[in-house]
C-alpha cells in the first residue's frame, strides 16, 4: 500500500480549514499545510490535527502548490484546496486505490456549494478535478489563478467515483468580491503570456459566455441562483478583458 500525502494552501481559512482536515483523516498519512501567513486561527485549527505546518510567501497559486509538492514526503499525493472537502464515497475510492495505485493520476468530479444550495449545472458540474497523482510525473501548471495539473504526456489517468465537494461562496457578495479579485490576476497572467484585448472581445466574450453557460449548459435549472452564477460568469469575461485592454493602454503611455 502506498504512502499518501495530503497538502493544502491557505491563508485566513479559519472558516474552512477543519471540515477540509476531517475530511482526509482516514486517507493521509502525512498532511502539509503550506500558509501565507494567515493572521486568523488557521494556524490553531491546523496545530490540533498533527499538520505539517510550513509558512511561505504567496507568488501565486500555481507557485504556492508546486512549493506544497516539494515538501511533501511521499512522492502519492492528493492536493486540495481550504474550502474542499471529499466526500465519503471518494473516501472510499482513495483508499481502495491506495492498495493499488496502478496508474499516474487519478481524477474526479467537484460539486459545488454556493450561498446554500448544491450546484449542478452552469458549467460547474461535472468539474472534472485531476488532485490525486504520483508528483515525479506532474506538476501545477496553467494561468493564475486558474492552476491545474499537468501530468507528462505518457502518463496514465484513471476516474474514481465521489465527488470534492467545494464550499465557495456565502454570499452573492462574496463572488463578487472575488470575481473582481481574480479578474486582475487573469488580466495580468494572461497579458504576460501574450495574450490581448479589444472591443470585439469585451462586447462579445460575456454574451457567450452567458449564452453558454445559462443555455447550454442548463444552468436555468439551478434557479434564481443558476441565472446569478451565470450572469457573474459573463461579468467575469467583462472584466478579464475590459482589465487587460487597460494593462495594454498602459504599456502604451509608458
Amino acid at each position: 500500500m502506498i504512502k499518501l500525502s495530503v497538502v493544502i494552501i491557505t491563508f485566513n481559512e479559519e472558516h474552512n480549514i477543519e471540515r477540509c482536515l476531517k475530511s482526509v483523516q482516514s486517507v493521509a498519512d502525512e498532511i502539509i499545510v503550506v500558509d501565507s501567513y494567515s493572521t486568523d486561527k488557521t494556524e490553531e485549527i491546523c496545530r490540533r490535527y498533527n499538520v505539517n505546518w510550513i509558512q511561505n510567501p504567496f507568488e501565486g497559486h500555481i507557485e504556492q502548490k508546486n512549493f506544497a509538492l516539494q515538501k511533501a514526503a511521499y512522492n502519492h499525493v492528493l492536493s486540495l484546496d481550504a474550502d474542499e472537502a471529499i466526500d465519503q464515497e471518494l473516501e472510499q475510492s482513495i483508499l481502495k486505490v491506495k492498495s493499488t495505485f496502478n496508474q499516474d493520476g487519478y481524477y474526479f468530479n467537484r460539486l459545488t456549494h454556493y450561498v446554500d444550495q448544491w450546484i449542478y449545472h452552469c458549467g460547474w458540474y461535472p468539474d472534472r478535478k485531476l488532485r490525486l497523482f504520483d508528483k515525479t510525473k506532474g506538476v501545477w501548471s496553467g494561468l493564475n489563478p486558474h492552476d491545474k495539473v499537468q501530468m507528462m504526456e505518457s502518463s496514465s489517468i484513471q476516474k474514481l467515483n465521489g465527488n470534492i465537494l467545494h464550499y465557495s461562496y456565502d454570499s452573492i457578495t462574496d463572488h463578487v468580491n472575488q470575481t473582481n479579485k481574480f479578474t486582475t490576476i487573469a488580466a495580468k497572467a494572461a497579458f504576460k503570456n501574450g495574450t490581448r484585448s479589444s472591443n470585439f472581445k469585451i462586447i462579445t466574450r460575456p454574451l457567450l459566455k452567458f449564452f453558454k453557460d445559462y443555455l447550454l449548459k442548463r444552468g436555468f435549472l439551478d434557479g434564481r441562483y443558476g441565472f446569478v452564477i451565470c450572469s457573474i460568469n459573463a461579468l467575469s469575461a467583462l472584466l478579464k478583458y475590459s482589465k487587460l485592454k487597460d494593462l495594454e493602454r498602459q504599456r502604451r503611455i509608458d
